[in-house]
């Protein structure tokens, strides 16, 4: 059978505001449990809400990015549920009137661009954190649970996408895509391993064009846990409809360390939570002014600076689109293509050795020993011919290891690579005289003889003469 696969995300972004959504209370991350707390996000009776704004700014500054309409007029809903999580036993976020509605976001497929709806981008509050002691982890199976409200109160973003997503793959690269979009904003840090973007998954399958029964998927904290929990659902829901079985709408929690979707409770609707316009906010009425100028502060966002690196530095698309994924390193790339270096040659040795060393070491460009100038300086040296490939790997290892420029580091090792042609010919005389063999080999017609003897030449002067001169200079002296 053949079957139609259907995603839609429901993706939360914590705001990087000073305080919470609805009091003054610190909304940095960490601290001891229940410090930044107070009587209005621990739910005490009499306390009141007031409304964040910058928060608001940052909703509508993300809501204008993902081309939403802005809502002249939103108003807040209780969301009311009793988990331990929620102090207050409800949940202030929004309902039927949401900030804004109506966008969408194109993700590159390389073969195909995808355009994905976006129904909406709303402002809530986040939840406290549940630490459940024992040897599972989770509270199936936990000897007691500890609840941190460090975390309730913090100004969420949820942005809800149309069930346009048709894989996998497709969901992993819009919420990269979408996370790129965030931090250029500078309205969340988006650390998926500190909880500051969260997303759920909705996935259906269909033996035709109708959406299938939805099942949600919760818990995946990373790019890698998102398209694995909806590999193993797709995979599931196939097995079941293949077998004429129901597939049931419930929540799912994936569990990374077995790669597992295992089931949690079944899904809730909208009345289930029993939403009711929050009694003790006044309504958002947006000055368009304030909407018009909070537009005017958007930065370039990655689609346009991917368009104008490939026209302005003439960077191909591939090294481009990595460049630009991280605001970090299209910043670094575009400070160093200040140097005389060839832009284009600076961002293969970004994409390439650069970010394998960052890999390996586990850091980022902004906390790398190597400044923008001194990637120009390393390249610049290679175009110059003053080091050879091999020997500007080997400094670019020493500069990550010392701090030192690359200039220095090649005049202090003496690494600087032989040019002068009277030198090397020398050289290449004293190989060719010690290696007759080869030479007779290569003017029968074996080729490999040639490489045999530059590697000789190469040897003699430590790796040090020009690869590229020597080769040339071999080949015409043993055709002479």
């Amino acid at each position: 059978m053949r079957f139609e696969t259907t995603i839609g995300l429901e993706i939360h972004v914590e705001l990087s505001t000073a305080s919470k959504m609805f009091c003054g209370c610190s909304a940095l991350f960490g601290g001891e449990p229940n410090t930044h707390t107070c009587p209005g996000c621990l739910g005490h009776p009499g306390s009141l809400p007031v409304t964040n704004r910058q928060a608001v700014a940052y909703g509508i500054m993300l809501a204008l990015a993902l081309n939403c309409e802005i809502a002249p007029r939103s108003i807040f809903h209780r969301k009311n549920y009793f988990y331990p999580d929620m102090p207050k036993n409800y949940q202030i976020s929004q309902y039927d009137v949401p900030l804004s509605s109506g966008g969408s976001l194109e993700i590159d497929m390389g073969d195909y661009i995808r355009r994905v709806g976006i129904t909406r981008v709303h402002l809530e509050e986040d939840t406290g954190k549940s630490i459940h002691v024992g040897e599972s982890g989770r509270i199936h199976g936990a000897d007691f649970s500890l609840e941190d409200f460090n975390r309730a109160g913090i100004p969420l973003a949820e942005i809800v996408t149309e069930p346009h997503l048709k894989s996998p793959e497709e969901a992993r690269v819009f919420l990269q895509s979408l996370r790129s979009i965030i931090i250029y904003l500078g309205i969340s840090d988006c650390k998926m391993e500190e909880g500051s973007l969260r997303c759920d998954a909705n996935i259906s399958i269909s033996a035709d064009e109708r959406i299938g029964t939805k099942v949600e998927v919760k818990n995946m904290n990373s790019f890698k846990s998102l398209y694995r929990a909806l590999v193993f659902e797709e995979e599931r829901q196939r097995s079941l409809l293949q077998e004429g079985k129901t597939i049931v709408q419930e929540t799912r929690h994936w569990d990374e360390s077995n790669g597992v979707a295992i089931p949690m409770r079944t899904k809730e609707e909208a009345f289930d939570y029993r939403y009711f316009p929050e009694p003790d906010l006044v309504p958002l009425e947006l000055d368009p002014t304030w909407v018009e100028e909070i537009r005017k502060k958007i930065p370039e966002l990655p689609a346009a600076k991917l368009e104008r690196f490939q026209s302005q530095y003439s960077l191909p698309q591939d090294v481009a689109m990595v460049l630009v994924g991280e605001e970090e390193m299209a910043d670094f790339f575009e400070r160093s293509a200040d140097s005389k270096a060839s832009p284009v040659e600076i961002g293969k040795w970004m994409v390439g050795d650069i970010s394998a060393i960052l890999n390996e070491k586990g850091i980022s460009i902004k906390e790398a020993p190597i400044s923008p100038q001194m990637l120009g300086e390393l390249v610049l040296l290679l175009e110059e011919r003053t080091i050879s490939s091999k020997m500007a790997k080997e400094v670019l290892l020493e500069v990550f290891e010392t701090g030192k420029s690359p200039r220095s580091i090649v005049e202090e090792k003496n690494l600087l690579q032989i040019t002068d042609e009277k030198e090397l010919e020398k050289i290449i005389d004293e190989v060719m005289a010690e290696n007759s063999k080869a030479v007779d080999d290569f003017r029968s017609g074996k080729e490999q003889a040639l490489k045999f003897l530059i590697g000789n030449v190469m040897k003699k002067t430590r790796g040090k003469a020009n690869p590229s001169l020597v080769s040339d200079m071999v080949r015409r002296k043993l055709s002479s």
